[in-house]
């Protein structure tokens, strides 16, 4: 039997070919004996798809009804069950297009997208208190946003404690010159200081007899926020401007457990913002959060960019808006590995499997264990060696037609029986995750985005509790809201599957009966599936397939017991 619905399609085209294929052929070389004009002689004629079934004339197969293809002198034919290696007819081969590559070691290649915000950093913020009791006469910068530079005003106060000190240090100054004069001059100068005057201010005091002093800026920046308004009585403390420096910016973005194995710090960032269209700013990793978010299985990862200032409209701002949203993609580039494209690879999550060509339209079908997944090809690290010839194209016919040569495989085991607890968790899973297939079959993003954080507590409770049975389900429990619909059924597909096997294996265990439907095409709506296999479990109700939603809405069917 087939392993999958699409096994049986892809026989059924297979099968189709083959007899297309096999027609052709006849057509060329008529059967006959081997005579002086060099024609092949016919040994027998045999189904493509029930290989057993055999004849010395041409016909139909009994079982499928397909016609047979003609095995000529130096062929084998299609080997039956018993034989790893499988192998092609002439025929077959010609219509079947197999394309092989040499296993070799390069760079494994791989393209990070993140997401994340534009941050300040808040260590280089200042906040600018009254020193004394005083009253705000004059503001010189009233707005937020505005850049400063350091020491230049910002407000004019009124204090009279300041005009007390200001006359104390002109008499200090007027002394005659001694050793004690040098003493009250620096007291007067030390206590100025604390009442919130720079050096520079003290030094201009004794030419000047007006009734305001001027507040000046700390430090270049920007200005956060503004708490005061001309008019105003501030007490000592009461915080009046604070300033930030925004030459210095933070990407921020939550990198994914699974990618960490690739993120180091000091690679290089590329960052783009929809506020700055056009323009890439590039910087290295400067730091990677060692905690991770417990719900979201990720750590922030932060980028430090340079912010320079840009003319607008005869005034000046930073390039960087505080908070924007801001994509960036790591470029990563390994030593050379054994690899292997990702085509030639099936089952790549459960089992992977590459065809390995052993001769002339003959293939051996070869278990191998992966690594890291690049964006064109699998680290390979076990399974093949490098100089091997494997198929990239045409395998899953291949595997279609190894299907029928090999025994059928035994069911997935059902578990051992589960304790309560453990069957109470392995319940709000299946809860939570038709609910959330319903929302995708029903093309309903908002809902989705509601409903799947409560899938992922689901799914990583019920892997905590089903120990080793759990395991697949922990690897692929980091679901949560997208930005769309498509994206939302790409992250939903993984833990779908595993879910799906999970209802498959306690059928005998529930109380209340879990649906499981598998759909042919989920590889069109789910482009990083591995095969076109998409299940997904309901708890009531007809055919409703979350990979499509409203454009095949039912296609699939149940998978029976």
């Amino acid at each position: 039997m087939p392993r999958s619905f699409l096994s049986f399609l892809l026989l059924i085209s297979f099968a189709a070919l083959t007899a297309l294929g096999g027609w052709w052929f006849g057509r060329q070389h008529p059967p006959s004996s081997a005579s002086a004009s060099g024609e092949r002689k016919v040994l027998f004629y045999q189904s493509p798809m029930h290989p057993w079934i055999k004849s010395d004339q041409p016909g139909n197969c009994t079982i499928c009804g397909m016609k047979l293809t003609p095995v000529y002198e130096g062929e084998t034919g299609v080997e039956e069950a018993g034989s790893q290696t499988v192998r092609l007819g002439a025929a077959t081969a010609g219509v079947v297009n197999i394309e092989t590559t040499e296993v070799s070691r390069q760079p494994l290649k791989r393209l990070i997208r993140v997401a994340g915000q534009i941050d300040d950093d808040e260590t280089r913020h200042r906040r600018l208190s009254a020193y004394v009791d005083a009253r705000i006469d004059k503001l010189f910068v009233n707005f937020v946003g505005a850049e400063v530079t350091a020491g230049q005003p910002l407000a004019a106060l009124f204090s009279r404690e300041l005009i007390v000190a200001r006359g104390e240090y002109a008499l200090a100054l007027k002394q005659p010159q001694s050793v004690q004069r040098d003493v009250t001059i620096a007291a007067s100068e030390q206590k100025l200081r604390r009442m919130g005057l720079t050096p520079e201010q003290i030094k201009k005091l004794p030419g000047e007899t007006g009734d305001n002093f001027d507040i000046v800026a700390p430090s270049t920046g920007t200005v956060v926020s503004r708490m005061v308004y001309e008019g105003q009585y501030v007490k000592e403390g009461e915080v009046l401007f604070e300033i930030g420096d925004f030459s210095k910016m933070w990407f921020v973005f939550n990198a994914y457990e699974r990618d960490l194995a690739w993120i180091r710090v000091g690679q290089m960032v590329e960052v783009t913002t929809p506020s700055v269209p056009g323009k890439v700013f590039t910087a290295p990793i400067d730091f990677i959060d060692p905690n991770l978010e417990p719900q979201t299985r990720t750590a922030k990862v932060r980028v430090i960019l340079d912010n320079p200032l840009v003319g607008e409209a005869g005034k000046e701002r930073r390039e960087l808006l505080h908070k924007v949203y801001a994509d960036g993609r790591i470029r990563v580039e390994t030593e050379p590995l054994l690899t292997v494209p990702r085509s030639a690879v099936l089952s790549p999550g459960a089992d992977p499997l590459v065809y390995v060509v052993k001769g002339e339209r003959q293939y051996e079908p070869r278990r191998v264990t992966l690594g890291r997944a690049g964006d064109d090809v699998w680290e390979v690290l076990a399974g093949i060696e490098a100089g091997e010839r494997i198929v990239t194209t045409g395998n899953l016919l291949i595997d279609a037609q190894a299907q029928l040569e090999m025994p059928a495989t035994a069911p997935m085991p059902a578990l051992a029986p589960l304790s309560e607890t453990q069957l109470a968790a392995a319940k709000t899973l299946f809860d939570t995750a038709s609910a959330v297939g319903e929302a995708l079959a029903s093309d309903d993003l908002a809902a989705h985005n509601t409903r799947v954080p409560a899938l992922h507590e689901a799914a990583m409770a019920a892997a905590q509790e089903l120990g080793d049975a759990g395991q697949r389900l922990g690897a692929v429990a980091h679901v949560g809201p997208a930005e769309d619909i498509k994206t939302a059924r790409v992250k939903f597909y993984p833990l779908s599957m595993a879910v799906a096997e999970l209802a498959v294996r306690l059928r005998t265990q529930l109380d209340t009966p879990v649906k499981v439907f598998e759909c042919p095409m989920a590889k069109s709506a789910v482009p990083s599936a591995e095969t076109n296999q998409g299940r997904w479990i309901q708890l009531a109700g007809t055919i409703r397939n979350p990979f499509f939603g409203a454009e095949m809405l039912e296609c699939g069917a149940e998978v029976k017991p």
